[in-house]
């Protein structure tokens, strides 16, 4: 029987939580309660977040991406990875992976409703990249031989240099072929320095260490691939759709920088 450790908070429910979500248990709420009272706009950055997703995958299906690993892909929330993707694209081919049990009994579920044989869940950890990407179902349903979308939306800033963070990045995008893309949205320590160290503080506090970096940190994750749109920036400001540039929206609240890249 898998331990669906309720007791401790995970930052895949608290993020749920964020957005209004109800697949989250007392452990979460708390935890989360305080990273709210720690750095306020948690609720405007989490938002943000799942926004650019939602455009950087549009934008990357429109452009020809056929086929998507999503990792760290969270608590199952509509529109999701694969509806956005398959709504540009019906063949496109998406592959979500996490480490939380609550979040693989809830991909089972999400996945009954999804295309048979486009759409997979592979359980496991990106600070495993070797036993992750030999994962069945995810050499099942994607073909390393054509271009892969990876998406690490809202997660590096989980990994810590305690894992090597540039080493795991590194190994993920060595193993995807010419053509293949890397989107990150990452928190920074740039527009609310004092902020965000009470922000990692309460995290570390609920047991998740993270680690926000600066821009020129972040960068260091597309090393030796082409930018793509306008570059690194605030992630509300990644190509925002016309009605999102109306809200006002301050780097300070988005408090994470974005881009995305393609594999020469």
């Amino acid at each position: 029987m898998v331990d669906l450790e309720l007791d401790r908070a995970h930052s895949a429910r608290m993020y749920d939580y964020y957005l209004g979500g109800t697949t989250n248990f007392p452990a979460d709420r708390e935890a989360a309660t305080r990273a709210m009272a720690a750095f306020p706009s948690i609720l405007a950055t989490a938002r943000v977040n799942r926004r650019f997703m939602h455009r950087s995958v549009r934008f990357l299906a429109r452009e020809g991406m056929r086929q998507f690993l999503d990792i760290g892909t969270g608590i199952p929330t509509s529109p999701n990875l694969h509806e956005v993707a398959q709504r540009e694209a019906p063949e496109a081919r998406v592959v979500y992976t996490d480490n939380d049990p609550i979040v693989l009994a809830h991909a089972r579920a999400l996945l009954r409703s999804a295309p048979e044989g486009r759409t997979a869940y592979v359980h496991g950890d990106v600070t495993e990249p070797e036993v992750l990407l030999a994962a069945p179902g995810l050499r099942e349903t994607l073909d390393f031989t054509r271009p892969v979308a990876l998406s690490l939306n809202a997660l590096l800033h989980f990994v810590t240099d305690e894992h090597d963070a540039y080493a795991v990045v590194e190994r993920l995008k060595a193993a995807l072929p010419s053509g293949s893309t890397l989107a990150i949205a990452h928190a920074t320590t740039e527009f609310d320095p004092a902020g965000m160290a009470r922000l990692t503080t309460a995290y570390r506090a609920a047991g998740t260490p993270g680690q926000a970096r600066t821009r020129a940190e972040i960068a260091r994750f597309f090393a030796g691939w082409r930018l793509l749109g306008p570059g690194i920036t605030p992630s509300h400001q990644w190509l925002p759709d016309p009605e999102e540039s109306s809200e006002r929206v301050t780097d300070k609240e988005a408090a994470c920088y974005a881009g995305v890249a393609r594999k020469p």
